[in-house]
């Protein structure tokens, strides 16, 4: 009973249309044939089932026996009905593979052989469906991420020829205005030419306010016009929208394979081996064969086999479907192992929007001197404390001069010129390297202090505070209460480290760290053999995330295409990975509950079987029953309320290609 959860090779071009809400000609998705029992329920099967229970109630009431020793109506029944198990289990000795398929037609060949007809047709029944049931709820697993393929709208409406028309999305090319109504979800990426609304974008931003769009403004595919009406130049559709580039990601997550689905295959055909060779053992010191056919018959593996799958599908789905796309199950398992967390401090647990706290400046300078200095120099920065500082100044209405010969050196501040004057703004190991004597204490602010100093004297000192966001304490505590190790990496100086910290909540932490060296933290860390998951914005960070077991991207859905990270959390919400954590050790405990489970039953299944406790009808029924009950444990990251309101970020369908670290 073997299900498969890895599709055949798909045309992903099929995928990418149904990704940008485009119907085929027929209005119907195409998914392509999947091998396995990924399919709901057909006809045919359940017609199978029955003919088979039929059979096995006229063998019962010896309705039709032309010859006494054959039963002609059970002997077609089992090689009709039991069909499609015999083919699998021919398929399997062609690729030499031990399934559990080749075990179970092992079996019915032996009842069949010592006359145990009826046996066989119930065996062959209990078998089939099984595989019926366990093929629904497999289909449900899938069902939940697939159906998410109709959230974009089929049809749209577009100005053609001065004149409104409804037409399939798929025919949309891009430089045609949309017409976008109140409460109706937008079908492509572009731009607003006309009109004015708030659009809630959550599901792709991450932005837990509706934003409001006026002309020049940019929606995205898969949000939600929330008032009035948008005509909106078509840029990007299909597969090219940043959607359609989330539901990409995923899908490339979904079929990964992860190491621990492989320990489920190799332990599924462990089992079956085990089986066999018990049964083996049990004829040579019973030589009693109904014995032995039990003992193969109650072993077994599918609850290992398909519902490992099925958990790591529902956990990737469950994870998206809540801001968290996961680029592989291979990171979903490390998750759940995770015992050490790298925080990044400004993006990531603080705005990453640092504004002017406190200004104190110098003897015989004044404040507004400090502030103009300071501002005239970092007005052609980039640097958000440099353009904190000129926000700050522009508000206090002060005069901000042109400034030339700009320089920025990395970690440490910026030198320009101001009037004729030398001007540097930076840390303290910037102004000594340029001969400024800084014989002032600095005080120990909570932000990060930039000192300014203008030629070889010393201005003062402005302290710039980014604030933390609402919730990320609580998600160090919770981190923590996982027995995860918590620790703050910024190129913040100490005493603006120490105040997040305390903030925070957080015991360990380092500072006045450039790029490279926080990669090289993390490094150590993981040479070490933990299992490290580094937060980051993805850009600056790129090279501790690389470095990490787990790289986690936070940011916007937009950034999804273009990440290095193994992660990507939609928003900036660090309980959204508190979140992806949880569901990737429950994932994990699942998974393992199935392993020792099955290695339970099986165990003592075996044995009763062996000392002749077990007929083949008790054992066929543990065997079904033990499996179905493991599967439908792995079902349980599937919420059916999840499953029936898509309000989510994501959207995902099967696909073959496997993601790579870049």
């Amino acid at each position: 009973m073997k299900v498969i959860l890895e599709n055949e090779t798909h045309d992903h071009e099929e995928h990418a249309g149904a990704s940008g809400g485009a119907p085929h000609q027929d209005g119907h998705h195409e998914h392509g044939h999947e091998e396995g029992h990924e399919h709901g329920l057909e006809l045919i099967e359940v017609l199978r089932v029955v003919f088979v229970a039929l059979a096995a109630a006229a063998v019962w009431f010896h309705l039709w026996e032309p010859f006494p020793k054959v039963s002609v109506i059970g002997l077609a029944a089992t090689l009709i009905g039991g069909y499609p198990i015999f083919k699998e289990a021919f398929e399997n000795i062609v690729e030499r593979r031990m399934t559990m398929e080749l075990s179970m037609t092992i079996a019915l060949v032996s009842a069949l052989a010592i006359g145990e007809v009826f046996t066989a047709l119930v065996i062959t029944a209990f078998v089939l469906a099984a595989e019926i049931l366990e093929g629904l709820t497999v289909g449900r697993g899938r069902r939940a991420i697939q159906d998410m393929l109709d959230f974009l709208p089929q049809t749209a409406s577009v100005l053609r020829d001065g004149q409104i028309i409804e037409v399939p999305t798929m025919t949309i090319v891009p430089g045609e205005i949309v017409v976008i109504r109140p409460g109706s979800r937008i079908p492509v990426d572009g731009q607003v030419v006309s009109g004015h609304s708030f659009v809630e974008q959550a599901a792709i931003t991450g932005e837990p306010m509706p934003s409001e769009k006026a002309t020049g403004s940019e929606v995205y595919a898969g949000t939600i016009n929330q008032a009035g009406s948008l005509q909106v130049r078509a840029e990007r559709l299909g597969k090219e929208t940043t959607f359609g580039k989330i539901i990409e990601a995923v899908e490339k997550a979904e079929q990964s394979r992860a190491p621990i689905q492989k320990t489920a295959d190799r332990l599924a055909g462990y089992l079956v081996y085990f089986a066999l060779g018990a049964a083996v053992l049990t004829f040579l010191i019973t030589h009693n064969i109904r014995s032995t056919i039990s003992v193969i018959i109650v072993a077994g593996a599918c609850g290992i086999a398909a519902g490992t799958p099925l958990a790591i599908l529902g956990a990737i789905g469950r994870a998206a479907r809540q801001g968290s796309i996961i680029k592989g199950g291979i990171y979903l398992e490390a998750l759940g192992r995770l015992d050490t967390v790298f925080l990044d401090k400004t993006g990531t647990i603080t705005f990453g929007e640092p504004t002017v706290a406190q200004v104190q400046p110098e003897q015989d300078i004044s404040e507004r001197m400090l502030l103009q200095a300071a501002a005239s120099a970092e007005h052609g920065s980039e640097h958000p404390l440099g353009r904190a500082i000129v926000r700050y100044a522009e508000e206090k209405k002060i005069p901000i001069a042109e400034s030339s010969d700009f320089r920025y050196e990395v970690g440490r501040g910026i030198v320009a010129q101001v009037q004729g004057e030398r001007i540097a703004v930076g840390n303290r190991a910037h102004l000594l390297s340029l001969g400024v004597d800084v014989q002032a204490q600095i005080p120990p602010f909570a932000g990060t202090s930039v000192l300014v100093a203008g030629g070889h004297r010393y201005y003062g000192v402005i302290s710039v505070e980014d604030q933390v966001r609402p919730g990320a304490a609580l998600a160090v505590k919770a981190l923590e209460a996982m027995k995860t190790r918590v620790i703050l990496l910024t190129g913040d100086t100490q005493s603006a480290a120490e105040a997040v910290a305390d903030q925070m909540g957080i015991i360990h932490f380092h500072a006045d760290l450039l790029p490279e060296q926080k990669a090289v933290e993390v490094a150590a860390h993981t040479k070490q053999g933990r299992i490290v998951a580094m937060l980051g914005d993805g850009i600056n960070d790129a090279l501790a995330l690389i470095e990490a077991t787990v790289g986690v991207a936070m940011g916007s859905g937009t950034d999804v295409a273009r990440e290095s990270a193994d992660v990507v959390l939609i928003g900036n919400d660090l309980e959204k990975f508190v979140e992806t954590v949880r569901i990737a050790r429950r994932c994990r405990a699942i998974i393992f509950q199935n392993f020792y489970g099955t290695l339970i039953v099986d165990t003592i299944g075996i044995s009763l079987a062996a000392a002749g406790l077990l007929n083949p009808l008790l054992a066929a029924f543990i065997h079904v029953t033990s499996e179905l009950a493991f599967i439908l444990n792995s079902t349980r990251l599937l919420s059916s309320k999840e499953n029936e309101a898509i309000s989510g970020p994501l959207v995902a369908s099967p696909a073959v290609l496997s993601p790579t670290r870049k």
